[in-house]
């Protein structure tokens, strides 16, 4: 069976989320998005685990359903292309740890996976000594990365750990400002335990591959949504039976790992080097030039993904390694559609026309990659333009820094024009 998983969101109990990340509306919006696996996120806080223990119910091995399924609800109003479609759910929680290691202060963030609740439950008492775990649906724990490894293997059979948004500055294993440079310094004799690496909204596959020592491992894309909307923005597509652990031997082995659904790495937060207060942004060659400074304030430069992926690159094109599984950089529904009607992605207008597309056309990767240009065209000249160039990379691209998104547009100044984006009452 071939899927798309987002395995890594949050729940309305993690700092600066959305109070509508409940599991109904994750669901919800799972199904708009076509994504059949959702990690359930945050499962150490302990309110958030006894909702996950009331509201999900035991589905193929190591998934669950949302109980509201079995009596209709978890799909009532939706458009009829998506109301029938399977969600499941994997107990999945972010881990922030921040330790010392080598000299420097370690703010390591790690996606932890498990296959049921009793191992859930051990997870929790194991780290509950290191932290609160009711402070914060994203737990931060004051223990060493390769001792939470060893926690989550402890938990049993199927327990696993993803290091999360690998290069980002602030949190990730090869960040800027308070990473390694290899796996094996982070997580010591343990490392052979990891087989796969979180890209991350501002890197993608074709830029770790410029890293040969990451050729061994599989690369996953995942939303890291704060609210429904943004689930399915980044996902992983597997050809396995739907079974946490067939998901887990694709991973290990690659057989079944399809590949990736990515941004353009350039939309994300910390693609380029800079300083958001002071309006500076650099590309790598000019944050050397410059020694790392920012030219306003005097202050180091925050180093972005690009500068630390060319810091550490081996290889001066990207190589991809034999096996390695695919992806494809695109862009969200709503945004091309909100690019089209000029408003904002989240606007009442956008989500009213994609409910319309995705009830004539199917679910919003379908769209994006799979239907007929021509047939887009039969509803939406302007969208079948704005697809067909996004299937060809063909973008405008302002890339993201210092916390600040990157933005990708499909059409320059003056088009599509109005007059375009009128073509039936229904759609546009």
């Amino acid at each position: 069976m071939r899927f798309h998983a987002d395995l890594h969101i949050h729940s309305k109990y993690s700092r600066a989320c959305s109070k509508d990340s409940d599991l109904e509306h994750l669901a919800r919006w799972a199904r708009r998005k076509g994504v059949t696996v959702m990690g359930a996120g945050d499962f150490t806080h302990p309110a958030w685990f006894e909702r996950l223990r009331e509201d999900l119910v035991p589905a193929e091995p190591g998934l669950f359903r949302l109980r509201a399924e079995l009596d209709g609800e978890a799909a009532r109003g939706l458009p009829p292309g998506v109301a029938s479609a399977e969600v499941r759910f994997m107990l999945s929680v972010e881990v922030s740890t921040v330790y010392r290691r080598g000299g420097r202060t370690r703010k390591i963030h790690h996606l932890v996976y498990m296959p049921g609740f009793d191992a859930a439950e051990a997870f929790n008492r194991g780290v509950a000594r290191f932290g609160d775990l009711s402070s914060d649906g994203r737990p931060t724990l004051g223990l060493d990365s390769r001792e939470l490894l060893e926690i989550t293997l402890a938990c049993g059979d199927g327990a696993y750990l993803v290091p999360a948004h690998v290069w980002t500055p602030w949190f990730g294993v090869f960040g800027s400002k308070s990473g390694f440079d290899t796996i094996e310094e982070c997580y010591g004799d343990l490392a052979g335990h990891i087989f796969a690496l979180e890209t991350g909204l501002s890197s993608d596959p074709a830029m770790n591959w410029r890293v040969s020592g990451l050729d061994r491992y599989r690369m996953v894309s995942y939303s890291d949504a704060h609210s429904p909307p943004r689930v399915g923005r980044e996902s992983t597509v597997f050809d396995v039976d739907l079974d946490y652990f067939a998901v887990l031997r694709a991973l290990r082995t690659g057989a079944g790992h399809e590949g990736t659904v990515e941004f353009f790495p350039e939309e994300g937060r910390y693609h380029l080097d800079g300083h958001r207060k002071c309006g500076v942004r650099m590309a790598p060659e000019q944050t050397r030039e410059h020694g790392g400074i920012c030219p306003v304030c005097g202050r180091p430069l925050t180093v972005g993904v690009l500068s630390r992926v060319e810091e550490l690159a081996d290889r001066e094109e990207a190589v991809r390694p034999d096996g390695a599984a695919g992806f494809r950089n695109l862009v969200p529904l709503p945004e091309i559609v909100g690019e089209i009607l000029g408003v904002g992605p989240q606007s009442k207008k956008v989500l009213a026309e994609v409910d319309g597309l995705i009830a004539a056309l199917g679910p919003e990767p379908t769209i994006l990659e799979d239907v007929p240009v021509g047939d887009i065209a039969a509803l939406s000249p302007p969208l079948a333009e704005a697809v067909d160039r996004l299937r060809r990379g063909k973008v405008i691209r302002e890339p993201g820094y210092d916390g600040e998104y990157g933005t990708i547009r499909l059409f320059g100044p003056g088009e599509p024009s109005p007059a375009d984006t009128v073509t039936t009452p229904a759609l546009f």
